[in-house]
């Protein structure tokens, strides 16, 4: 992510201002500063993801007409910046970064189903494509499909896609220990990984990279989505 020399510079959705936002709601995280706080929320967080969201429509229907990027403010990619703080241990009121999204249209369960996804937070920010905390049964027609489709997911697996995720210390019973890919027959998640440095977050050729680490992992996106027999 370059800029030439000479050029005039270009600017994406995202700016710095993002990261000071949630740089200072990580030292400030009560709702009495938010308020205070909450026309910069808008402006300089909120606003530019449901921008880039917007954007990223159509390079996402190119790589597949299934997957969806909605820029609605409530109920579409973007997630609430609101803790749930029912059953935790930490009652701070927001999170301290700002995460979308892209699902199969097709799929009610949004969280827990095939997607690709981005994670803007101070020095940690990434992208993912993949399963995170599927259900019982959507794990085990993961692994069944690993066993039925070995070749498909050996091909994906050599191809150079790195899957990660949390893991059991055994293979599940019934499930071969001895399997080539009994690894992955233990994963509890089914992810890729790629860390994004913020002032990469801020290139105006970042919508580029982010397309293409999506087109990168159209491969795992596939296999998931059709061993949870959704369409593709």
């Amino acid at each position: 992510m370059l800029q030439a020399k000479g050029s005039t510079p270009a600017t994406g959705p995202f700016t710095p201002a993002l990261f000071a936002f949630l740089r200072e709601l990580k030292k400030h995280n009560d709702r009495e500063w938010f308020q205070a706080n909450k026309d910069r929320y808008e402006e300089d967080v909120k606003e530019p993801m449901l921008r880039f969201i917007g954007a990223f429509a159509g390079p996402l229907e190119g790589l597949n007409r299934n997957l969806l990027a909605d820029p609605r403010p409530a109920g579409g990619s973007m997630f609430r910046i609101y803790r749930d703080t029912r059953f935790a241990g930490d009652k701070s009121p927001y999170k301290t970064n700002v995460g979308a999204h892209f699902r199969n249209r097709h799929c009610t369960r949004d969280v827990h189903s095939p997607a690709f996804y981005l994670h803007l937070q101070p020095g940690e920010s990434f992208a993912a494509a993949g399963l995170w905390h599927p259900d019982p049964a959507a794990l085990r027609k993961v692994r069944g499909s690993i066993v039925a489709r070995s070749r498909a997911w050996k091909a994906l697996r050599e191809g150079g896609i790195e899957v990660t995720g949390d893991s059991l210390q055994r293979v599940p019973q019934g499930f071969d220990p001895d399997h080539p890919w009994a690894d992955d027959l233990r994963l509890k998640d089914f992810y890729t990984y790629e860390p994004i440095s913020d002032r990469d977050v801020c290139a105006p050729d970042f919508m580029d990279w982010f397309t293409g680490s999506c087109r990168r992992n159209l491969p795992l996106m596939a296999f998931l989505t059709k061993a949870l027999e959704l369409p593709w």
